[in-house]
Parts: C-alpha cells; sequence; structure tokens
C-alpha cells in the first residue's frame, strides 16, 4: 500500500458521505455550498483539507454543525435516532463538484 492511498484512506474516514435533500440541493446551485456528513471528531481544517485531496478542489469555507439525536417510537417503544455531525463546504469561485447534478 503506498503512502498516496493511505492518505486517501483517511480523508475517506473524515468525509463520510454526501448529504443530497431538496435543501442542500439548493445550496449547490447558487452559493456553490455542499453538505457532507462528517466524522464526530472531524475539526474545520481537518475536512477542508479531505475535501480538497479527495475531490481536488479548492475549499474556501468550512462551517460544522453537531445534527441532534432525535427521540422515535415504534408502537409502544420508545428510543433514539443517533445524532450526527454535518459539515457544509463552499467552494472557491469556478469549481464545482459533479455529485449534485447526478441526482
Amino acid at each position: 500500500m503506498s503512502a498516496d492511498s493511505k492518505a486517501n484512506i483517511i480523508y475517506l474516514d473524515i468525509v463520510r458521505q454526501p448529504m443530497i435533500t431538496e435543501k442542500t440541493y439548493m445550496g449547490t446551485s447558487g452559493a456553490n455550498q455542499y453538505t457532507f456528513r462528517v466524522a464526530r471528531s472531524a475539526t474545520k481544517t481537518q475536512v477542508k483539507s479531505a475535501v480538497e485531496a479527495i475531490f481536488e478542489v479548492s475549499v474556501e469555507k468550512v462551517q460544522i454543525m453537531n445534527m441532534p439525536s432525535k427521540p422515535k417510537r415504534r408502537g409502544y417503544r420508545m428510543g433514539t435516532r443517533p445524532g450526527y455531525r454535518k459539515a457544509v463546504v463552499r467552494l472557491a469561485e469556478g469549481h464545482t463538484l459533479d455529485m449534485a447534478e447526478e441526482v
């Protein structure tokens, strides 16, 4: 395993998956923003370097927020859906990602 492939594995542990919803899709067209689920321990600088390395784009700004867990109910049993951490990444002018256009 080369050093470059080890770095990609670490980056893929930080950026878990893209979030494609109606609200995030509106951000891609106007503000050039993309939303990802990220690791709970990820920082802004780690997310920025991971997105730049994986997608080979230039990142302008990263905003991270912790989404709370939500109570759920199935019959009389109560439970919670786990919370997660998401990052909104704004790309520099002229850079785009092709993931949102495929949906």
